[in-house]
C-alpha cells in the first residue's frame, strides 16, 4: 500500500482514550501527556505502512481478518483500513481480556 492514508479516530476510539489518560493524569499529570504523545503519534504513523500491525488474534481465530493492532504497551491500538482510510476502532488495555471487553461493547450496542 502506498502513503496517502487518512488517520480517523472513531468515537468509541476516543472515549478509550480519554478514559486512559483521565486515569494515568489521576497519578501523574505529565506522565498522562506523555502517554497520549505516544500514543497519538504511533495512530498518526499508521498513514505512511497501515499494513505493519498484525491481524487482531482474537478476532482472527474467529475468521476476522479486517482489524488489526499496533501494541503500544501496554495498550492495543485497533485499526482497520478501507479505502483510503484508516479507522482507529478502539484504545484497549492489554493486560485485560479482549474477547469480554468486545463482547460487552457489542451486546451494549
Amino acid at each position: 500500500m502506498s502513503a496517502g492514508f487518512r488517520v480517523l479516530w472513531t468515537e468509541v476510539a476516543e472515549k478509550d482514550l480519554g478514559e486512559i489518560i483521565a486515569f494515568i493524569a489521576g497519578d501523574n499529570p505529565q506522565n498522562a501527556l506523555h502517554v497520549l504523545e505516544k500514543i497519538r503519534d504511533k495512530a498518526a504513523a499508521l498513514y505512511i505502512s497501515p499494513e505493519r500491525g498484525r491481524v487482531v488474534p482474537e478476532l482472527h481465530s474467529c475468521g476476522i481478518f479486517v482489524y488489526r493492532e499496533l501494541i503500544i504497551s501496554p495498550w492495543r491500538l485497533l485499526y482497520r483500513i478501507a479505502d483510503s482510510n484508516i479507522y482507529i476502532t478502539a484504545v484497549l488495555d492489554s493486560r485485560r481480556n479482549v474477547e469480554d471487553i468486545l463482547l460487552h461493547r457489542l451486546i451494549q450496542s
